[in-house]
């Protein structure tokens, strides 16, 4: 029926964010089913008709939420011409995605070791891929002349931390809004690579 069909799919929407919640709060070992079935208002083993367990809930946030990430700097990469550009589209999402999903951002990051395999290989191969496409970026930006940094890596580096620190910072409704903290963040990048204005080039 359609109407439990619904139902069913609000319930294990709601089964997922009270596990997120509690996995942020107080990890993913310290918490249990009962907990998250109470935080929803089910009992405990009722969380299995939407997770066949509570590993199975941890792979779907934090195999989700790298997924996510990872295609959404595909998409902002794509979305600009050069290489200046790409840097700034892909902090920018960088930064709105902790902005907007701090929980699963956090957890994503703290509890991949927690995963089972070949779940936790792959997130970490994924991992490995969002930071190398950024460290590309900038080692091409310094190619062509665009940049100016002695190490890309480091480089790269610096900015992944300083957009993942967000999650932690941020709170909406306070004096900026994400999208002009995204726009800020991506300047600060361009500073930290020694970007040179538009239009100038080294020689």
């Amino acid at each position: 029926m359609p109407g439990a069909t619904a139902s069913a799919r609000g319930t294990r929407q709601q089964v997922r964010t009270a596990a997120l919640e509690l996995f942020a709060a107080h990890g993913y070992r310290a918490t249990t089913v009962d907990e998250i079935g109470a935080r929803v208002g089910i009992r405990g083993p009722s969380v299995y008709k939407h997770f066949r367990s509570k590993q199975e809930l941890l792979v779907d946030v934090v195999v989700g939420t790298t997924d996510a990430m990872l295609a959404a700097q595909r998409a902002a990469v794509r979305s600009a011409g050069d290489v200046r550009g790409q840097l700034r589209r892909a902090v920018e999402v960088h930064v709105r995605f902790h902005a907007e999903h701090p929980r699963e951002a956090f957890v994503a990051g703290r509890e991949v070791d927690s995963l089972p395999e070949p779940h936790r290989s792959g997130v970490l191969r994924k991992q490995a891929e969002y930071e190398r496409r950024l460290r590309r970026l900038v080692e091409t930006g310094v190619r062509d002349g665009v940049f100016a940094v002695e190490s890309p890596r480091l480089a790269a580096y610096a900015i992944l931390d300083m957009g993942a620190g967000v999650a932690g910072r941020f709170r909406s409704g306070g004096a900026v809004d994400r999208d002009e903290l995204a726009t800020r963040y991506a300047e600060f990048a361009l500073r930290l690579v020694g970007a040179r204005r538009a239009g100038r080039r080294s020689g």
